[in-house]
């Protein structure tokens, strides 16, 4: 069950990477992500979610998600 649940897990997020497209809707996304790694993984919320936040709002200045433009 846990493996299917990763699995859904994966493709909701790169089916939503493709809506994403300003970097305040990446680091909102980011957040998310990372208050819900908190809760699986039993970490601190806040400390994940502001890791989602810079890795949302630096993706695509790393070159990670850019926008086919």
């Amino acid at each position: 069950m846990l493996k299917k649940t990763w699995i859904i897990a994966a493709a909701a997020s790169f089916a939503l990477a493709g809506c994403l497209e300003t970097d305040l809707q990446r680091g909102v996304a980011g957040a998310a992500g990372g208050l819900v790694t908190a809760e699986v993984l039993g970490t601190d919320p806040t400390a994940t979610a502001v890791a989602g936040v810079a890795a949302g709002l630096l993706c695509d200045d790393a070159g990670i998600c850019r926008s086919a433009r």
